[in-house]
């Protein structure tokens, strides 16, 4: 199914799905692994395939690195615009959350 043929609403429920299923993911090897690592493991996870993805849109080697630095900047707003609003999800709702978070 090409994202171009779907409605806004249902990218946007297609897009939760994933975002869901990589977090029940990382919930599971949480249970064997520190948080910490699989965070981690999730960002390492998330560049390699993001640089697959810039590298699926060049056509050659050249295209691939005159699109680094726009990909890197794009990328990067992203994740800190993605970081932010879940930070203040959590401050916001953080009595509800606390339940999910391990005492120490």
């Amino acid at each position: 199914m090409a994202d171009e043929t779907i409605s806004d609403d249902e990218l946007d429920e297609i897009y939760r799905r994933m975002v869901d299923s990589f977090i029940d993911r990382a919930n599971e090897l949480a249970e064997t692994n520190s948080p910490e690592n699989v965070g981690m493991a999730l960002l390492y996870a998330a560049s390699r395939y993001n640089a697959h993805v810039v590298s699926h849109h060049a056509e050659t080697l050249e295209d691939y690195e005159r699109d680094m630095p726009g990909a890197r900047e794009f990328f990067h707003a992203q994740y800190e615009q993605m970081l932010d609003e879940n930070l203040e999800d959590y401050k916001l709702n953080y009595t509800k959350y606390s339940n999910f978070i391990r005492k120490q």
